[in-house]
């Protein structure tokens, strides 16, 4: 007979959740985790790897482009096997969730595929009829793609379910929103061989990335070929033969064209329906469940961790708030996570990386408080490795407090950026000066040694600049 109580369950199974059972199993607590679709959730399945594989598909065919550059000849022909590159995709998703599965039975996860909601305290009511009972319970059911009403999803306009496994590369392609997913599905289908439009209501794409950065993306995708509009937002759109004919506010004027496919990327909204919240004094706002930074909820025994509870949107920060409430609720010493110490990544190319404040916010936080910051970049055209790479254009940027010495903000652009960017997130959470960062001795030729180099100039004493 399946066991139906535990000392905790959780509901979903993404980085969020599945972390969280790997977690509280070693803690020694009985725990089920209850999935509804795929274990790994959308992150692993329809989100942050299959992206990546595609993106490093087209990495692969950029590489094979400009191979006489490099002294290799016969590749510049290479052309995009789009099915082949979708395959590998699905492939490589494949794989990691039957990871998940293999750690769930390892450590001993009791896994329920179904749906489930609050019914009542310490219980849970799945959608197959059975109960299950527990001291602790787990929200952990994510986010899912905001809709926009003048783009109804269906065959000509896609969410990113629908762009992951296209069956051609479209002619020409609408890319609405210009976050980290927007840009990263721009990246990809110009580097196979669309003509893509990329638009933002925003002044910049990228916009939560300081301004700088942001410009400097926008340079590269328009290099690219990239069509970058900004203050430019959907006002109607009618599915036709011929594709989807979209009127575009930009600036104040009106703008009419017909395009292939469009791909929407306008935000997320937290799975917070059909949870049973309605009865409990769990809190919601804004589509997402309001936690403390223990991750508790307003009701005993319900926590929320992950895109449910709200930004940053990202795995790694629910995966970190998935040990971090656990061992909270196992009486084990914790730190609340900061906002300001997660990494931020947009795998577009070039890539974008940042950790902490920009510049921006720097300064208005320096000008409130009355001190001043110091402001370091250094360029990739002054990095060894870089030139060596083929890949010398970008830029680190470091934001320090000029009295304390203590990093503010970290910020990079570059195809590797999402690599090098750990280097600060780890001189972050040890609470590192620009003292200790200009100690660190960074081995040569790399390109972490831009890092170096930005600290450095920071504080005028840039020795490649």
């Amino acid at each position: 007979m399946t066991k139906t109580s535990f000392d905790l369950v959780v509901v979903g199974g993404g980085p969020g959740g599945y972390v969280a059972a790997i977690r509280a199993a070693q803690l020694g607590m009985s725990v089920a985790l209850v999935e509804r679709a795929e274990l790994g959730g959308i992150c692993l399945n329809w989100g942050c790897i299959p992206t990546k594989a595609l993106l490093h598909s087209a990495t692969v065919l950029r590489a094979c482009r400009e191979a006489a550059h490099y002294g290799v000849t016969g590749a510049g022909g290479a052309r995009p096997d789009l099915a082949a590159m979708v395959a590998r995709s699905r492939k490589v998703a494949g794989r990691l969730g039957q990871g998940v599965a293999h750690l769930m039975k390892k450590n001993g996860v009791t896994v329920f595929a179904a749906s489930a909601r609050l019914a009542g305290s310490g219980k849970l009511a799945l959608d197959d009829g059975a109960t299950l009972s527990a001291k602790h319970i787990i929200l952990a059911t994510g986010a899912r793609a905001r809709d926009l009403p003048a783009l109804p999803v269906g065959e000509r306009i896609w969410a990113y379910r629908q762009a992951l496994v296209p069956t051609e590369i479209p002619k020409s392609l609408l890319v609405v929103g210009a976050g980290a997913i927007g840009a990263e599905f721009a990246s990809f289908y110009r580097a196979v061989g669309a003509e893509v439009t990329l638009i933002d209501m925003t002044p910049e794409i990228l916009p939560q990335e300081d301004a700088e950065i942001s410009q400097l993306a926008r340079k590269a995708f328009e290099k690219q070929g990239i069509r970058v509009l900004t203050r430019c937002a959907v006002t109607a759109s009618s599915t036709t033969a011929d594709g989807v004919k979209v009127t575009l506010e930009h600036e104040g004027k009106k703008l009419e064209q017909t395009f292939d496919r469009v791909i929407v990327a306008a935000g997320i909204v937290g799975n917070v329906e059909n949870l049973g919240l309605e009865k409990t004094r769990v809190k919601v706002e804004k589509t997402h469940i309001v936690t403390d930074d223990l991750c508790r909820t307003g009701e005993s025994g319900v926590y929320a961790i992950g895109d449910v509870a709200g930004a940053p949107w990202l795995a790694h920060k629910a995966s970190h708030e998935a040990v971090l409430c656990v061992e909270a609720i196992a009486g084990l010493p914790v730190h609340a996570i900061d906002p300001l110490r997660i990494p931020a990544c947009t795998y577009s190319y070039p890539q974008v990386a940042s950790i902490g404040m920009t510049e921006a916010r720097a300064r208005e936080h320096a000008t409130k408080t009355g001190g001043e910051i110091r402001v370091g970049k250094f360029t990739f055209a002054g990095n060894g490795k870089a030139i060596a790479m083929g890949e010398d254009q970008g830029l680190v940027k470091t934001v320090f407090d000029a009295k304390s010495g203590e990093l503010l903000g970290a910020h990079i652009i570059h195809p590797e950026a999402s690599e090098l960017i750990t280097g600060y997130g780890v001189a972050a959470s040890l609470e590192a000066t620009e003292e200790d960062l200009m100690h660190t001795v960074f081995a040569h030729p790399t390109l972490s040694e831009t890092l170096h180099e930005s600290v450095l100039a920071a504080f005028g004493r840039a020795l490649h600049a």
